[in-house]
């Protein structure tokens, strides 16, 4: 969701890149709830930190703990952690429109985040 707002909203000024420390595939839900936010993620997929490692970071985003305590590191790069809750952890247990409120409320958190990514810098 964070690659996908970043291009939607801060493409012009950015490349955005999103990687885990693990694959977990593309989750329908995610590109359910972008979709409702008029941004089309259905063509992205997972990619680990391993993949992108050659890129030249100026900003690293580390979004949960783990991704913290265990990012590579980047060189050159800022690193800025924000702690959003892991969706599909969150609604494990849950379904319909309890699942999707999850969702919901950590995309519009991440497009909070990437509409003001310059006041965190």
């Amino acid at each position: 969701m964070g690659e996908g707002f970043g291009r939607h909203l801060k493409g012009d000024s950015y490349n955005f890149y999103s990687a885990g420390t693990k694959k977990h595939g593309l989750n329908p839900v995610a590109v359910q709830v972008m979709k409702e936010a008029g941004v089309d993620i259905s063509e992205h997929y997972s990619k680990t930190t391993e993949e992108i490692k050659d890129v030249v970071m100026d900003i690293v985003v580390t979004v949960c703990s783990d991704a913290n305590e265990n990012c590579p590191f980047f060189p050159g790069g800022k690193v800025l952690h924000v702690g959003f809750d892991d969706p599909p952890r969150l609604a494990e247990n849950l379904s319909g429109e309890e699942a999707l409120a999850v969702y919901r409320r950590v995309r519009d958190e991440i497009k909070d985040f990437i509409l003001n990514l310059e006041s965190h810098l």
